[in-house]
């Protein structure tokens, strides 16, 4: 660069002398050009231009919190617990497997002994009991104990006989006769034995006087093997009945008796 700077100098002078300027003027314009600083070359620099980088908004979407329907909670009411009349015994007396005297003895009963009535029967006044003492049910006569309640409340209840037995057969060759209004039912001796034998059980419905009855009867000893009934006309539904053999342990299956 710098025999650039001297070389221009040579070629000023040169020129200036023939521009007619005296040696003393050419060489002050000279000591001139040699003692000035030779500008220096500007470099462009380069204006980056800015651009504004995009703006962005952002906007926030609210959270919906969902509020919860109220639902109404149910108001409960409480179901009344039924009372069951209550039983007191009020004499010495027997609680059967049946609601009349002629079924089998079921427990004893002495005067004090308490109980709810549970159910009654259909065709007879008896009670369906269910005894503080006894873990189990039995028929009691309305006669020897004294009800707190209405027992009209209750269910008729089912005859539930202990059984079948399976020591003894069934009564065979069960026959009926008819003699006008007295029918005589006639069966084979069942051969139980002697501390087994509580004899025979019959169930029966018959015609008395025009009332349809429900008419039980029980005979002690297995060699009674016939029974009379009095059954006569005029009532809507037929007479019919059944014949158990009962031991100690309970009955076994009826026979349907065929009726005259």
């Amino acid at each position: 660069m710098k025999n650039n700077y001297l070389i221009g100098l040579t070629v000023a002078i040169v020129l200036l002398s023939a521009c007619g300027l005296s040696p003393e003027q050419a060489a002050s314009a000279t000591a001139a050009a040699w003692t000035s600083t030779p500008s220096s070359t500007a470099t462009a620099t380069a204006t980056s231009t800015f651009t504004p980088s995009p703006t962005f908004t952002i906007t926030f979407t609210p959270t919906i919190t969902l509020t919860p329907t109220q639902t109404e909670t149910p108001t409960i009411t409480p179901t009344p617990t039924f009372a069951f009349p209550t039983a007191t015994v009020n004499a010495q007396a027997h609680c059967r497997y049946g609601p009349s005297t002629a079924y089998l003895h079921a427990a004893d009963l002495y005067p004090g002994d308490t109980g709810s009535v549970r159910g009654r029967f259909q065709n007879s006044q008896w009670l369906h009991v269910k005894f503080d003492k006894l873990n189990y049910f039995c028929w009691v006569a309305p006669s020897v104990v004294d009800v707190v309640g209405d027992i009209t409340t209750l269910n008729y209840a089912p005859v539930n006989l202990p059984g079948p037995s399976t020591l003894y057969k069934p009564p065979q060759n069960v026959r009926a006769t008819r003699n006008d209004v007295l029918v005589t039912i006639t069966w084979d001796m069942v051969n139980m034995t002697e501390d087994d034998d509580r004899g025979y059980f019959l169930e029966l419905y018959v015609c008395q006087g025009g009332r349809y009855l429900w008419f039980t009867a029980a005979l002690p000893s297995k060699t009674e093997t016939s029974y009379t009934v009095k059954d006569e006309a005029g009532c809507a539904l037929p007479s019919s009945g059944q014949l158990y053999a009962v031991e100690k342990h309970g009955y076994t299956r009826p026979v349907i008796i065929d009726w005259p």
